[in-house]
């Protein structure tokens, strides 16, 4: 090998040097824009496909809340009944269940709230239509959440949930 003068070594770093300082940096990877409209595509394929799994998941989960609700609202009511010998009638309303009514019928023996939290609206807020004597239930009442859609009838989410009849889900 022949070295003159040291000069071979330099020229071959300097070479190499060159070489390397070649590749543009830049275009060595992707730039955050790239990225980030990478992952905003992403983002929109999963909303597509995942979005209408995920909402019909939380209609089931609101309907099963007011199966919920109706049931506990159901054992306050038979509290009631069972302290005060009759249900709070339709004009006395659900709200018997946490506050003595004064119209009559008054209860003889209201000494505490039949339900500690109020229960007045349904997953979706609407009030729950409450009546005494029931259409469905002439010896009890009739416990409504109308769904989704706050009117009676529908199929779905908008499904009425009714404490004559027990889903089990």
């Amino acid at each position: 090998m022949p070295v003159v003068g040291g000069i071979l070594i330099p020229i071959f770093r300097r070479s190499r040097r060159k070489c390397v300082k070649s590749i543009d940096s830049k275009q060595a990877g992707l730039t955050s824009i790239q990225i980030l409209v990478v992952v905003i595509v992403l983002v929109v394929i999963a909303a597509v496909v995942f979005a209408p799994r995920l909402l019909g998941q939380a209609g089931r989960a609101l309907q099963a809340q007011a199966d919920t609700d109706i049931e506990t609202l159901g054992i306050a009511l038979d509290r009631y009944a069972k302290d005060n010998g009759d249900y709070p009638s339709t004009e006395q309303g659900l709200k018997a269940l946490w506050e003595k009514p004064e119209a009559p019928p008054i209860p003889i023996n209201w000494v505490e709230p039949y339900i500690q939290i109020p229960i007045t609206e349904d997953p979706w807020g609407n009030p729950y239509v409450y009546i005494r004597p029931g259409i469905h239930d002439r010896y009890g009442y009739d416990l409504i959440s109308f769904g989704s859609d706050g009117v009676e009838g529908g199929t779905g989410e908008a499904e009425d949930v009714v404490s004559w009849i027990r889903r089990d889900e």
